[in-house]
């Protein structure tokens, strides 16, 4: 059977181009699809002249309609069969293709499209979070009242752009609250993982919303920066390298590595162990790719005890078949990445005051070959300052460095860190901890860095980034006209 091929949307329109990418299983080099590839004149040029159209279509549907799509996009994209360029695609065909192309086994394939499902059937509760109870009518006229208060909003984009990455399908949750606020989406998907974008549209399509409002654009770095340069609002997804250049551009929200942390408070130390399970989820879920897992834990005291009771439950995890419930790891779609991560790891343990503690338990090399994938395994890493090379590290696999530091200077030696599980209940601490401008989401309790909740998103609100607030006033015969 001829493998799929999967077409460019032009703001909804098919469109079939002669440049193709191939889509092969990481295992066996299964050619799994072919993709459209597009230049960068092509999305320049749609993004100048069908931009506004497609925000028309959607302003043609008021947000609680979009939030009614967006359940029912919810449903079709975890169970339904949903169009893949001219055949279908079952839910169970796009957990196998996903895992094929990207390593990730079943499970965790399932268990993102999962997240992806609870935040679209919600996404009246996400709104809500995001907006902070606002009337969604206020975003449809413009201007309403809010406790007792004129006020006005308005969209500072007509698209949001979007350059995805490869590693983690839940990732495409972030953006799902634009639909329902009524801006349309152009997405640049990574290249190895076309099919959760492309899944996702088709089912937000099969529920009613309008195809104007979706862009798929698979293209080159050259078309993937002409995303956010012609989108009034963007996102983007990418290692330092990538994300560096958008840094201080308040049109680009970007994600790059989120270098999260546990922070073991004085107060807890010592009953450590009944915090182990909570540690080694934060680590180890998700295969170790998502920029929520933790890649530091820095406790008080008890360094050794930790870093060495983690290594015991993470050192033996071995990879496991692709449809194995039980699996934990992921394979590289491009083994060249493990292998640098590899490499990477074992060149900076040579300076001095860092120990692998997971070699003690593991029973042969961390870059492993499995079933023809490759995969890293569990690194665990002692280190005895936050001066050392490998601390405020973050890679694609289960990784992270255990640190003893005084609690009075932990907060002085994260950095910039995308969640902080701080296990303590001192109250003193826990103050510094709110007030600290280093953290953007903050777990207080023995919470997993991997909780999230969508309507308190860990990383940026959607709300806040398309629309601003303004200032208005009315005049009395207006008011009852304008206002509801």
């Amino acid at each position: 059977m001829e493998p799929p091929h999967i077409p460019c949307l032009r703001f909804g329109d098919p469109y079939i181009s002669l440049d193709r990418n191939e889509i092969t299983d990481c295992r066996t080099g299964e050619l799994l699809a072919t993709v459209s590839q597009v230049n960068a004149g092509v999305v320049r040029r749609d993004l100048l002249r069908r931009s506004r159209s497609a925000r028309e279509a959607l302003r043609r549907h008021t947000v609680e309609e979009l939030i009614g799509m967006s359940a029912g996009a919810g449903e079709r994209f975890l169970n339904g069969t949903l169009p893949l360029g001219e055949g279908e695609q079952t839910a169970e065909d796009y957990v196998r293709s996903l895992s094929a192309s990207s390593g990730l086994p079943h499970v965790m394939v399932r268990r993102n499209m999962e997240k992806i499902h609870d935040a679209l059937v919600h996404m009246g509760t996400v709104l809500a979070g995001l907006t902070r109870g606002l009337d969604p009518g206020i975003l449809e006229r413009g201007i309403g009242e809010q406790f007792g208060t004129r006020i006005g909003y308005f969209p500072v984009t007509d698209t949001l752009g979007l350059v995805m990455p490869s590693n983690s399908p839940a990732v495409n949750s972030l953006w799902l609250p634009a639909v329902a606020l009524r801006i349309p989406v152009v997405l640049k998907p990574g290249r190895e993982e076309p099919w959760t974008p492309w899944r996702l549209f088709q089912a937000f399509m099969a529920a009613g919303a309008p195809r104007e409002a979706f862009g798929f654009y698979p293209t080159d770095h050259e078309g993937a920066a002409v995303v956010p340069r012609f989108c009034g609002r963007s996102l983007v997804f990418g290692d330092e390298k990538t994300t560096a250049r958008y840094a201080h551009d308040p049109a680009v929200q970007v994600h790059g590595p989120g270098y999260s942390k546990i922070l073991l408070g004085g107060d807890q130390a010592d009953a450590w162990e009944s915090h182990l399970d909570v540690m080694v989820s934060s680590v180890v879920e998700n295969g170790g790719r998502s920029c929520v897992n933790a890649s530091a834990i820095l406790v008080p005291r008890y360094g050794e005890e930790i870093a060495d009771a983690l290594a015991r439950r993470l050192g033996p995890v071995e990879p496991l078949p692709a449809d194995d419930p039980d699996a934990a790891l992921s394979g590289f779609a491009n083994p060249a990445m493990a292998t640098y991560i590899d490499g990477a790891i074992e060149a900076d343990l040579k300076e001095a005051g860092a120990e692998e503690v997971t070699a003690r338990y593991r029973n042969g090399p961390r870059l492993v070959q499995f079933e023809g994938a490759t995969y890293l395994r569990p690194t665990i890493i002692r280190c005895r300052s936050t001066g050392h090379a490998l601390y405020n590290r973050e890679f694609l696999c289960p990784y992270a460095v255990v640190v003893e530091v005084p609690q009075e200077e932990m907060l002085s030696r994260i950095g910039d860190t995308l969640v902080v599980s701080a296990i303590t209940e001192d109250p003193s601490f826990i103050g510094a901890l709110i007030d600290s401008p280093l953290i953007q989401r903050l777990n207080l309790g023995p919470v997993s860095t991997m909780k999230v909740s969508w309507d308190q998103p860990h990383e940026g609100n959607m709300f806040e980034f398309l629309y601003h607030r303004r200032s208005i006033e009315i005049s009395e015969r207006l008011t009852a006209q304008l206002v509801a």
